[in-house]
């Protein structure tokens, strides 16, 4: 009775002020309790369904449907604003990228949520930092995600721990076997602007400050985090198709035996053991100096301002980020969880012998640009790149850093 007290008067202060309509436009009532939808993206190993229908067995009058959304977070985004600035009560719950908290906290399209209803302290701390915004926390979080090095282990003893040495190891495969060194996603779309974003934390500079007011981009170091990445493509150890590569084309190209190395996230592991066996290998990504930083990734989940029923939205975000279906979202889905613990337990670690390297790289990752405007920063990075990727490679690395800085500091001055 006080939890459920509690959680009512959370939404009824949290929620109160929001502003909010139907489909048809009239006016619609907060902090309520009755069915639900949950808007998300496509789930492509139909793992979502079971963990609903444990809710919908539970809670008869307050049952959940799944909304898929398409596979690409572009197109899943474009519909969730479609949505919610037409003040639509369609969504009730909805599945954000972690890149979305800021943005959609503010429009005013979700509400703040109370702290003490969840256990956020037992979850990864970056992990939390994704879903706060302005000090007030908008979402909570359902997965996590961070870039990975894989490798193959039937060509390389070590793996590398620095650039230099992924260039070494990768000029040496290359030459005695004929397959590609190393891969990213160099195509220009978000994955670049992750790709570059590891880059540069990876020489020691950021692209904006922690709370997104300020472009933090070191000139100098994104040069040289630009120059090892065009070095690499000169010379070969990057296979020159890697340009036109996305998440799925370089998963491909390991498993597949074209690259030696390759950066991924945690999802394309079972796919390359699967293939390959016991010949794969997962680390963090190298750094200038040493270990790298990944970007942070993931999904939190959210309650839309124009729904109808606020308060089973909540209740079920508590139940699907609770530890038993956390530990789920792993073993059935194949996605990082946000707890802590589970990234500790043994038999987890057995089936998943990735999960030390990749808790390291949670804990060691920077969350992407903090803004309203990320999507135009993302822009403008993922076309800086890009051109400096692409020969005949005109412009200095850091002519292209310097006129990249220019543009972002534009964006935010206009935001």
């Amino acid at each position: 009775m006080l939890r459920a007290l509690s959680l009512t008067l959370a939404v009824v202060l949290t929620a109160g002020c929001a502003a909010a309509g139907d489909e048809g436009g009239g006016d619609t009532a907060t902090g309520g309790t009755g069915p639900i939808t949950f808007a998300t993206g496509r789930d492509t190993t139909a793992y979502l369904q079971p963990l609903l229908d444990r809710w919908n067995q539970a809670h008869p009058a307050e049952k959940v449907t799944l909304l898929e959304l398409p596979e690409a977070a572009d197109e899943q985004r474009a519909q969730m604003v479609a949505n919610l600035q037409a003040r639509s009560t369609r969504y009730d719950v909805l599945g954000l990228d972690v890149v979305w908290t800021a943005e959609f906290a503010e429009n005013g399209w979700i509400i703040p949520l109370e702290r003490g209803l969840f256990p956020l302290d037992r979850f990864l701390p970056p992990v939390v930092e994704t879903a706060v915004y302005k000090d007030k926390l908008w979402a909570v979080p359902y997965t996590s995600n961070a870039g990975l090095l894989y490798y193959r282990t039937d060509l390389v003893k070590k793996p590398p721990r620095t650039w230099a040495e992924l260039r070494e190891k990768a000029l040496q495969v290359t030459k005695k076997h004929n397959i590609g060194g190393y891969g990213g996603q160099f195509l220009a779309y978000e994955g670049l602007t992750v790709n570059f974003s590891e880059a540069v934390q990876s020489a020691g500079s950021q692209v904006v400050s922690p709370d997104g007011t300020k472009v933090t981009l070191d000139v100098a170091k994104a040069g040289t985090a630009l120059d090892f990445l065009r070095q690499g493509l000169r010379e070969g150890w990057i296979p020159s198709e890697s340009l036109s590569y996305k998440e799925e084309e370089s998963r491909l190209a390991f498993q597949e035996g074209r690259l030696t190395f390759a950066r991924n996230w945690p999802h394309a592991y079972g796919p390359a053991r699967a293939e390959l066996g016991g010949k794969v290998g997962v680390t963090r990504l190298p750094g200038l100096d040493g270990p790298g930083s990944s970007t942070l990734g993931g999904a939190n989940l959210a309650v839309s301002a124009s729904s109808k029923h606020q308060q089973t939205a909540q209740e079920f975000i508590r139940y699907f980020t609770g530890l038993d279906n956390q530990r789920r979202v792993l073993t059935e889905g194949s996605f990082p969880p946000v707890w802590t613990e589970l990234y500790d337990d043994p038999e987890l670690i057995r089936r998943f012998p990735y999960l030390p390297a990749l808790k390291e790289s949670i804990l060691a990752a920077k969350p992407r640009p903090v803004s309203a405007n990320y999507n135009q920063l993302s822009l403008v990075i993922a076309s800086s790149v890009s051109k400096a990727l692409s020969p005949p490679y005109q412009e200095s690395a850091r002519d292209v850093a310097a006129s990249m800085k220019s543009e972002l500091e534009e964006i935010l001055r206009t935001q």
